[in-house]
């Protein structure tokens, strides 16, 4: 017997909603003006993620003007236009001599790095050709920025090469990595996540590469680490930007030799794993700043993929919503005021806040305050805290409600400021907070920091 409120939810998620191809006019960048004058680079519609603009070898217009920053800015395309990104340049981008963080192109824009000037233009429109599935493993989407991301993780997927997955907190980069493992033939193989945000920065070295029995105070047993635990399978380095720079260069050496050496012991232990790792951090602007190394960089990024932020994947708020209400319902059809909400909204936590807005409505049912649950939008850069406020207060929340959206805006940006002051050691930063260690990693945790 079929369920009919569940069959009506899974419709939303048949291939028949997907395009089979989007057009898109043919964009090309073009240095007029500085040291790589005649340089041009010409975006490929039927490829996910932007273009990079920059010094990094990485930047498919690479930039050797000493005032542009390793990746300067990004250019990607969005329908009959292009949309460009400055990503938090030293120097600053202009368009047309106006200051940008963000702005659409619509052709015959000079755009300015530096010294360097790059005129944009717009070609005839063509079609580009999309995945024909709405899925690949347990990702889910069927945006055109899903769609163009598919062919490019099959075929890495069959292949053994690091991989860099990048993407805002809340996109579904670990869901990726796993089903690309699942969809490679080390699938019969553990697939093991090790996260460089939760363990203390005295265990790290021990949780990656093992210890033996008496190497340290509390080692009373010998234990691998996770490159031995992942042998024949793969590992998942999560949030690799802020592992300790000290570990990078061991992690490093493991990565190239294929071998690693538990604290405390003398052999040296032959790997055989697949290395895949996860950022939410620019790690060319880490680079920059010295944070990151860049020989571990390129030894991963033998592929990168961008996991493109939910609000930019037209279309899948609705497949994402149906089919986690018919996951978690029981077969209970969604109201149309809660859909209807759910499009109506910026999504800033990604696909994982989707999620758990979604399991709150199951939960509570009638009960859940959806401007509770919904957080308002975070403000723009130049916003004031009284423009936070006023906002929050204009919603008619009631007071508990709204200091929590308050408080919870000043926690968010408290965090960030001290971590980027003491270069992400959150011993220094809880310390110079006035907080306990635990208490730092808890309010970081919740703002997915």
């Amino acid at each position: 017997m079929v369920n009919r409120a569940a069959h009506e939810q899974s419709t939303l998620e048949r291939p028949k909603i997907a395009p089979s191809s989007v057009d898109v006019p043919s964009v090309r960048l073009e240095v007029i003006a500085g040291p790589d004058a005649g340089a041009e680079v010409t975006i490929d519609p039927s490829l996910p993620g932007r273009v990079y603009a920059g010094k990094s070898e990485a930047c498919q217009l690479r930039l050797t003007d000493p005032l542009v920053s390793r990746r300067h800015f990004a250019i990607e395309l969005d329908g009959a236009r292009a949309r460009i990104t400055d990503l938090e340049s030293k120097n600053g981008t202009t368009v047309n001599t106006v200051p940008i963080a963000e702005a659409f192109l619509h052709g015959g824009e000079l755009v300015r790095a530096g010294d360097t000037t790059i005129a944009v233009r717009f070609g005839a429109v063509v079609s580009a050709r999309l995945h024909a599935g709405t899925r690949f493993g347990r990702v889910i989407g069927a945006s055109p920025e899903m769609l163009k991301l598919y062919p490019i993780c099959e075929r890495l997927a069959l292949s053994d090469v690091p991989v860099i997955l990048e993407g805002e907190t809340g996109t579904g980069k670990e869901l990726l990595a796993e089903a690309i493992h699942e969809a490679s033939p080390r699938a019969s193989g553990p697939f093991v996540v090790f996260d460089c945000t939760t363990s203390p920065p005295s265990l790290m070295e021990a949780k990656l590469f093992g210890h033996e029995r008496g190497a340290f105070t509390g080692a009373v047993s010998t234990r691998p680490g996770v490159f031995e635990e992942a042998a024949g399978g793969t590992l998942l380095i999560d949030e690799i930007g802020d592992l300790d720079v000290a570990l990078q260069a061991k992690l490093l050496r493991a990565v190239q030799s294929g071998q690693v050496q538990r604290i405390g012991g003398a052999q040296w232990l032959k790997t055989n794993v697949r290395i895949l790792a996860a950022t939410r951090r620019d790690l060319e602007r880490e680079i920059q700043e010295g944070r990151f190394r860049d020989d571990l960089y390129y030894r991963l990024a033998v592929a990168r993929v961008e996991l493109p932020p939910l609000r930019r994947r037209r279309g899948d708020v609705a497949i994402l919503a149906a089919h986690f209400w018919a996951a978690l319902s029981a077969g209970q059809p969604m109201p149309a005021d809660f859909s209807a909400r759910l499009l109506d909204y910026a999504w800033p936590g990604n696909v994982r806040e989707l999620y758990n807005v979604v399991a709150n409505r199951v939960a509570l049912g009638e009960l859940a305050d959806m401007n509770d649950v919904l957080r308002p939008p975070a403000t723009p850069g130049g916003a004031s805290a009284r423009d936070l406020i006023d906002d929050v207060v204009a919603r008619g929340l009631s007071f508990p409600q709204a200091r929590h959206h308050v408080l919870s805006a000043f926690e968010e940006r408290y965090v960030d400021v001290m971590l980027a002051k003491f270069g992400n050691n959150i011993s220094k930063a809880a310390a110079a907070s006035g907080v306990a260690r635990r208490y730092f990693y808890t309010v970081r945790a919740r703002h997915g920091r």
